[in-house]
């Protein structure tokens, strides 16, 4: 199944291949500042792959913070969060923010709260690794 994403005005795009039901995706609501202010809901599955695309790739926004491992990406224009990347071990693995789904109505599963504060480099990279979605493609950025 391909779930397709994108930010408000349509700059960024992302294309999320999994096998598992929609329904049962997991949520993750993180609880750091950020993704609280965001309103952001966490996704991802191991065995699928994501692919990235903007329009305009100077119009997309790489923040980083805390550990400065990881890129946040955000529409300049409009201001959604799309996903976060890292690179690790000279792959890219994502994990998606369920809101930007076309279909994230469907996503029956209940939040489950996350607190990372306090992992180490080594630790959030091997998290992630176990569970975040691999990325088959970066398109104009």
């Amino acid at each position: 199944m391909t779930l397709l994403g994108r930010c408000h005005c349509g700059n960024l795009h992302l294309e999320f291949e999994t096998a598992q039901e929609i329904a049962t995706l997991p949520l993750r609501a993180c609880q750091c500042s950020f993704c609280r202010a965001h309103g952001a809901l966490s996704t991802s599955d191991p065995a699928g792959s994501v692919r990235v695309s903007a329009e305009d790739g100077r119009e997309a926004l790489r923040y980083r913070f805390g550990l400065g491992i990881t890129d946040f990406l955000i529409c300049r224009r409009c201001g959604v969060y799309l996903l976060a990347v890292a690179e690790i071990d000279g792959r890219h693995y994502a994990v998606l923010n369920a809101n930007a789904l076309e279909r994230r109505a469907e996503m029956r599963a209940a939040p489950q709260p996350m607190d990372y504060e306090g992992e180490t480099v080594e630790t959030r990279h091997a998290r992630r690794k176990a569970r975040w979605t691999p990325v088959s493609g970066l398109k104009g950025f």
